[in-house]
Order: C-alpha cells, then sequence, then structure tokens
C-alpha cells in the first residue's frame, strides 16, 4: 500500500468517526520563512493549532471536538489544570458554546507564581468570562483525583456531570489529534514537500500520541518529536504509550512503541517555569514572523527545536512541521518575564 492509500483509508475512517463540529478544520499550515532563513535552514513550517476557533482556540479545542461526543445528557463539564491552564480555558469555552455549565479544580502550588497578576489573568480571566465556576485546591501531583472528586460531588446534588481529564488526555483524545496528523499529510502533499519531521511541545500525552499513530500510517518517513515542557520526560513518554496504544486500537492501526520519541532538557527548571531560551524565542518569533507563542507550552516546545537544528540533528533542505499548540492568553501572565532583557538573539533574517 502507498502513502497514497494509506491517507485516503485514514481519511475515510475519520469520516464515519463522530465529532461535534466545534473546530474550524483544517487549520492552517504556513512557512516560517523569516525564521528558517535566520537560522539557515531547515525549512519550518508552522501547523496553527491556535486557530482551531472560539475562545482563543488551541490543540485541546480539536480533542474536545471528539471526547465530548461521549458527553450524552450531560448538564455540566468537570475539567481541571492550573491556573493559566490553556486546556481549562477551552473546557470553558466549550462549555459555553454549547450551553453546559463548567466546574473546573484550580491546582494551587504546582509552581510558584511569577508575577502578582498571574493568578488574576490571561487564561483564568477568560475562564470567569466565558462562566465557569472555579474551585481553588492545591496540587498532589495526581492530575484527575480532584476532578473526580468534585464530578462525584455535583452529582450528589443531582447534576448530570461529565468530567473531561487533565489535558484533555485519554485514548479518544490522541484519536481526535490523529486527524492533525492527516491534515499536515494532505497540506504537505498539495505544497510539494514531505515533512522530515514533526515537532512539538510535549505534556500530558495525548497531542503527541495522536500526532504519533497518524503519522505511522500517513507519514510514515515523518519523525515524531515530542518536546518535554513538564521535566518529566519519563512520566510523558509512558502516558505517549499508554494513549497510543489505546487509539491505535479504538483506530484498528498498529502501533509500534519504539516510534515514541520524547526530547528532554529543554523544560528549563520546573513546569510553567520560562528559561532564558523560552523567552528569547518568544520574543524571536515575535520579531521575525509576529507569532506569539506561549510560555509555558509552545515557547518551549520552539525552544527545543531550534536547539535540536543548532546541534545538527537536521539537514539544511529537510522540511520540518511545528505544531503551535496556542496558549497565547498565558504571555499576559508572564509579562514580567517577557519584558526581562534576556540578550535575544537579533531579529534580521540575514543575522
Amino acid at each position: 500500500m502507498t502513502v497514497s492509500d494509506g491517507m485516503k483509508r485514514f481519511e475515510r475512517k475519520f469520516e464515519r468517526i463522530p465529532r461535534l463540529g466545534l473546530t474550524r478544520l483544517p487549520t492552517p499550515l504556513e512557512p516560517l520563512k523569516r525564521l528558517s532563513a535566520h537560522l539557515g535552514g531547515p525549512m519550518i513550517w508552522v501547523k496553527r493549532e491556535d486557530c482551531t476557533g472560539f475562545g482563543f482556540g488551541g490543540n485541546k479545542l480539536r480533542k474536545l471536538d471528539y471526547v465530548l461526543t461521549e458527553a450524552g445528557d450531560a448538564d455540566t463539564l468537570v475539567s481541571g489544570g492550573v491556573v493559566q491552564s490553556n486546556s481549562q480555558r477551552q473546557v470553558a469555552a466549550a462549555a459555553a458554546k454549547l450551553g453546559l455549565d463548567c466546574h473546573l479544580v484550580v491546582y494551587h502550588g504546582r509552581l510558584t507564581p511569577p508575577s502578582e497578576i498571574y493568578e488574576k489573568t490571561g487564561n483564568v480571566a477568560l475562564n470567569r468570562l466565558f462562566g465557569a465556576t472555579l474551585h481553588d485546591l492545591p496540587w498532589t501531583g495526581d492530575r484527575n483525583r480532584a476532578i473526580e472528586v468534585l464530578a462525584a460531588k455535583l452529582t450528589a446534588q443531582g447534576r448530570k456531570p461529565y468530567i473531561v481529564p487533565y489535558g484533555v488526555s485519554n485514548g479518544l483524545g490522541a484519536v481526535g489529534y490523529a486527524s492533525t496528523a492527516l491534515e499536515i499529510a494532505q497540506q504537505s502533499s498539495e505544497l510539494g514537500f514531505a515533512p522530515d519531521a514533526i515537532v512539538h511541545c510535549s505534556g500530558s500525552g495525548a497531542t503527541q500520541a495522536g500526532l504519533a499513530v497518524g503519522a505511522s500510517v500517513c507519514l510514515p518517513d515523518s519523525r515524531v518529536v515530542g518536546i518535554d515542557i513538564d521535566a518529566e520526560p519519563d512520566r510523558v513518554r509512558g502516558d505517549v504509550i499508554a494513549y497510543s496504544r489505546e487509539a491505535a486500537a479504538f483506530l484498528d492501526e498498529p502501533f509500534d512503541e519504539a516510534c515514541i520519541e520524547v526530547v528532554a532538557g529543554h523544560a528549563g527548571p520546573a513546569y510553567g517555569v520560562p528559561h532564558k531560551a523560552t523567552i528569547d524565542v518568544i520574543k524571536l518569533m515575535g520579531r521575525l514572523e509576529a507569532l506569539a507563542l506561549d510560555p509555558v507550552y509552545s515557547g518551549k516546545g520552539l525552544a527545543g527545536l531550534i536547539a535540536l537544528i543548532e546541534d545538527g540533528r537536521w539537514n539544511k533542505t529537510d522540511h520540518i512541521v511545528f505544531i503551535h499548540t496556542g496558549g497565547e492568553p498565558a504571555l499576559f501572565a508572564y509579562l514580567d518575564a517577557l519584558e526581562t532583557d534576556t540578550g535575544a538573539p537579533p531579529a534580521s533574517a540575514d543575522s
């Protein structure tokens, strides 16, 4: 079977998988010409998952499009994350769009607030704007337990909650994200290239799992590379493998865990704490491409990609697709860090 045949077969499978239609698909695949020139190659493309739709978009909205088909007669969505969670913001936005109540566990203590405005602006302000009820709880390391407890309390009150897992990460979320790999295959074919790699930030796991399963069918020669942003590469890889297996079983596709690559060393000192490389690349992308990256996910992901390029991972003539997972609202919670003079490289594409 040719790659084209595999792509068409995979497309037919997705035509039969239900989704709510929450997202504007396909998202754009655009060249980053000035960044590519600045680095001297390879050719870098960006998959604009920040453009999935309402509520400032993001990669989680694509997952929710599939996951929420299982919500049935629920009247409330329940999920959780840290104060500036992009996932929570997209769950709250989806709930508003669907006419559902939304209750969110807001974890405190996973990271030290980087500024006085951290808990007032960005995603948390949007959560309130979208009508979510916020429940402040301490971070214990168990991502989903407090969400489940909150859902049980709401059930006892006569509500009909549907639990959206932390990061919208589960097997069905990974299935939904496999559609991204299909889109990249279709779009890159139309643009006349085949990606040598697909690179993205990897945290809760289902985004990378979906990309890996989808690419194995539609882009078998493209390496999917996850940049660990949680400072927990072993945990991240384990979760990616688990969700990949679930998604592959759902899609009736083979899966080899040897294809899962999670690159460590680019998460900075801890989750949610941007380091110099992150701030530098955020400033660089603003000046070169007018593209806003967030300091927790996409900024660290692109910083990792650039480090791999500088280490000689790819040839100058290769084509690399970077997944922009969204998260721009979080920038406003990190303004103090962005205003720091980090000595970012010059913005000239000829430098």
